[in-house]
Order: C-alpha cells, then sequence, then structure tokens
C-alpha cells in the first residue's frame, strides 16, 4: 500500500511520526462510459473557456476569485497557511466513543508508526484500548481540514476521518413522528420478541457479502454470449391488513419458520 499522508501525531508534549494508509477499497464492477452509436470510449476534456483549446494537466492550476480577480495558488501556499496542521494531527481531547454519533463517521484509515515512532505509537495505542477513550484533532490533506478520530483497534491504531457538525443536514423539514407518539405497550413488546429472534448468538459481519455485483456480471457473460435476458417480473407486496399487531404476529411466525428450517439444514 501507498501511504497518503505523512506528519506526526501530537500527545502532549510527544511526537509519533506516522504514515497515513486508505484502510477501505471500491468493491464495484468497473464500468466504461461509451457512446450508445458506436461504443467508442467517452474521455473528458479539460477546455480553455477563452480558446475552446485542451488544457494540459501539467498547466493547471487552481485560484481564488478575489475581488473580481483570480489570487492562483500553488502547492506551497496551502502549507504555508498553517504548517502545523500539514505535518500534524493535534489531538485536542479524549472523549469517550460513545459521545460520537455514527452519522458523523466518514472514511477509516490504517496508522502506522514512521522509523523511531513505534514505542510512542504503541503506548498511545494501548492507553486508547485501556481507558476506552478516542483521541479527537484536525490536520490538514490536500488543500482540506479534517476532523478525525484516533482510535486503539486491535494492535493498530485507526483514524477515522468525521464529518464537521455544520456539514450535517438539519431533518426539522421531514414528516417525523414527534417524541410524544407511542405505539402500544402490545405492539411494543410484540415488536421486541420479533428483534430478539433475529438476534443471532453469535455475530459474524463476513457473511455480508456484495452479491448485487455477481448477479450483474452473470448477466454481462450472458449477453456477451448472446443469451436472451428475460426481465424477471418483482413487486413490493403490501401487507392488506392495516392492523400493526397481526402484522407483527404473522412476522414473527414467518421468522420462526425460516430459524427452523435453517437448523434442520445445518442438522442434516
Amino acid at each position: 500500500m501507498r501511504a497518503i499522508w505523512s506528519g506526526a501525531i501530537g500527545f502532549g508534549l510527544v511526537n509519533i511520526p506516522i504514515r497515513i494508509f486508505s484502510a477501505t477499497q471500491e468493491s464495484s464492477l468497473d464500468l466504461d462510459m461509451l457512446d450508445k452509436h458506436d461504443h467508442a470510449n467517452i474521455r473528458y476534456a479539460r477546455i480553455n473557456k477563452e480558446t475552446g483549446e485542451e488544457v494540459a494537466w501539467k498547466d493547471i492550476v487552481k485560484g481564488y476569485l478575489y475581488n473580481d480577480k483570480y489570487v492562483v495558488l500553488d502547492e506551497d501556499d496551502y502549507e504555508k497557511a498553517s504548517p502545523e496542521k500539514s505535518k500534524l494531527i493535534e489531538i485536542e481531547e479524549f472523549v469517550d466513543e460513545s459521545l460520537i454519533n455514527p452519522m458523523y463517521y466518514e472514511t477509516p484509515y490504517y496508522l502506522e508508526p514512521s522509523k523511531g515512532g513505534e514505542h510512542a505509537y504503541a503506548l498511545l495505542r494501548d492507553a486508547l484500548k485501556e481507558t476506552g477513550r478516542v483521541a479527537l484533532g484536525r490536520y490538514v490533506m490536500r488543500t482540506k481540514e479534517n476532523f478525525c478520530m484516533l482510535k486503539g483497534e486491535e494492535d493498530m491504531l485507526l483514524l477515522m476521518r468525521l464529518r464537521f457538525p455544520e456539514e450535517i443536514r438539519e431533518y426539522k423539514d421531514l414528516n417525523i413522528p414527534s417524541a410524544s407518539t407511542h405505539p402500544k405497550p402490545a405492539e411494543l413488546k410484540m415488536a421486541i420478541s420479533l428483534i430478539n429472534q433475529l438476534t443471532p448468538k453469535k455475530f459474524n459481519i463476513a457473511k455480508y457479502k456484495d452479491t448485487y455485483d455477481e448477479e450483474l456480471m452473470k448477466l454481462i457473460e450472458d449477453k456477451a454470449k448472446g443469451r436472451k435476458i428475460t426481465q424477471p417480473k418483482f413487486k413490493i407486496v403490501r401487507n392488506k391488513s392495516k392492523d400493526l399487531m397481526s402484522q407483527l404476529k404473522e412476522s414473527l411466525e414467518g421468522s420462526k419458520t425460516k430459524t427452523t428450517t435453517h437448523r434442520h439444514k445445518k442438522a442434516s
């Protein structure tokens, strides 16, 4: 893997040299954009609005329109604006992870200690795991300030990029049932029974796989071989009964049947 950022973590007066690596990768099929008439590849062109000519990547710069004139920025300017944030993830505070709403989670990254930082890295990792807390800080990468959370995860430090609070939208305009809207006690009891019934004794997240790409690939292979693809019919069937209790009871019975069938399959 190739590091996407290198710098240090500021832990009080201790600096821990680290490198950041992406922890995720795309799993979807790589589909190309084509002209439907001759299936030629579509490419994007960078066109100068004044001359109409294509501009090479090496000739493209970034600028900010200020008082009707562009102020052009180069790579050094981004670091000059805040040299400490460009090279340092300064830990600002430690909090219980439960205080961070999952809505703020954005992208996970792996942290690797650079040479000489192994001992301090292990110290911060173990201290976070021992206290059950996470560290919050900020840093700049690719011209953008990032809000982040550092967490001790197994034998490593994990960095979770977080959204800033102003990036979370309000939902007041949505038609959400008010806090004073409560279901009937019997309905709630039945819903909890359904939840308990669908809660596995041992959870294994590895069973969740992206199967849509496999199905799409099968369709692609069939089309390539000239096979006729029939459109399967699917319709969301609404429960005829508007009584919530009867719907829950039916769900419970259906869930019990699935569980029993699954057990029989395992036994056989």
